[in-house]
């Protein structure tokens, strides 16, 4: 483009096509004629200033502002003749950097036929671009720029849906375990009620007050343990709202934990349980809820009487320090796996599949006890060995003087 424009200026003299011929007139000799039309070389034209101003020109507007470059104009004949040059053009010679270089060559010549085919200088525009690809670079560092951001949109994009989608699939899997563990949990008690009244029904046992006394009991220790699954679910809801309600006063730990464990009588028997209890601490006086706390506690136990085998072992250990309260409950039941261990406090889960009607319960004990101890402002530690047992280790601050 810019070759093209240089020799148009140079060439923008009398030709001889437009010398009209006048009688008699006639041309001293032959070379006379030549040298009359001879354009100017482009040297003689052009300063190098305005062949580097028109050089910049044309590559600003193809989007290359910053590209720097060295030029000259040389003899086709002889290259190392330079009739014009930039200023560094030399030096980018001397470096010989063919690799790291862009060399473009353009021959200046007249168009076949033309009046200046045999007449115009044989010259040549030499241009070089040196350190090419940091100069690619540097021109095309915003588009790269932008593809790397687009394509990390993309894969950001790709990796949150993909996530969503896993983590649907396993909502949705939880909530058809928790349907139906919940269907399970009260189709058992709703079947014994169901019982119970046809049986109170029958002729014979309203004859017989020892008998209806029996029926009618089943009926109340039924619908106490249906009431307890609906507070289970409940204090979950309220759970999710974060609207945990402590009511705070000076507890006794030691107290709550035997008061805990004279409930736990008969299924502890069932297991040929047994337990240890080492209630070392000094000072086990904490500001707490009681009702929540004596939850939390009996969650713990009841876990561990859940997920364990025959002659359970359930050790109960307490310490104190100059700041809190430690409660450790260790048993040695079925234990945990690590990704288990990772999972227990969230809500609804239960190992493996959780659709498991031999463990009875919703799998939000756990997440209940966690939610408890963070109210209580304290913190809880899960360790666990598959086919040995579990140790849960909770801790409180006590209760300021």
């Amino acid at each position: 483009e810019v070759a093209t424009d240089l020799m148009e200026q140079r060439n923008a003299i009398p030709t001889l096509k437009n010398f009209r011929s006048r009688p008699g007139f006639r041309w001293p000799s032959a070379e006379f004629k030549s040298e009359l039309m001879r354009p100017p070389t482009i040297s003689q034209k052009f300063t190098w200033y305005v062949v580097e101003e028109k050089l910049r020109k044309a590559l600003n507007n193809h989007g290359l502002k910053n590209l720097k470059f060295e030029f000259a104009v040389v003899s086709s004949n002889d290259a190392s003749v330079t009739q014009l040059k930039s200023r560094g053009f030399i030096r980018e010679v001397e470096k010989q950097d063919t690799t790291n270089s862009l060399q473009i060559i353009y021959p200046f010549q007249p168009a076949p036929g033309s009046d200046l085919e045999n007449l115009v200088a044989e010259e040549v525009m030499m241009m070089i671009v040196p350190d090419v690809k940091s100069a690619a670079l540097k021109e095309m560092h915003w588009m790269i720029i932008g593809a790397v951001f687009f394509t990390l949109m993309i894969v950001t994009a790709f990796y949150v849906t993909v996530s969503a989608l896993l983590r649907q699939k396993k909502m949705s899997e939880i909530k058809n375990d928790f349907i139906n563990n919940m269907t399970h949990e009260f189709k058992t008690p709703l079947a014994t009620i169901s019982l119970a009244v046809d049986a109170l029904r029958n002729e014979k046992v309203l004859e017989n007050r020892e008998k209806m006394n029996y029926f009618s009991g089943i009926i109340k220790e039924e619908n106490k343990r249906m009431n307890k699954h609906v507070e289970t679910i409940l204090q979950a809801a309220l759970m999710d709202r974060q609207e945990v309600q402590l009511n705070r006063t000076p507890l006794d730990v030691h107290i709550l934990i035997n008061d805990v464990l004279e409930n736990y009588t008969l299924q502890l028997a069932e297991k040929n349980g047994k337990v240890e209890l080492q209630l070392n601490a000094a000072n086990d006086v904490i500001d707490g809820d009681e009702v929540h706390f004596r939850n939390l506690i009996s969650n713990l136990v009841d876990n561990a009487v859940k997920y364990s085998r025959e002659d359970l072992l359930l050790r109960i250990t307490t310490h104190s320090t100059s700041k809190n309260f430690v409660l450790r409950v260790e048993d040695n039941g079925i234990g945990m796996s690590k990704d288990t261990v990772r999972k227990i406090f969230e809500k609804f889960y239960r190992a493996h599949t959780g659709n498991i009607h031999n463990v009875k319960g919703f799998g939000l004990g756990l997440s209940y006890v966690k939610t408890i101890v963070d109210a209580h402002h304290g913190k809880i530690k899960a360790e666990s060995v598959q086919g040995r047992g579990s140790t849960f280790t909770l801790e409180f601050p006590l209760l300021k003087a």
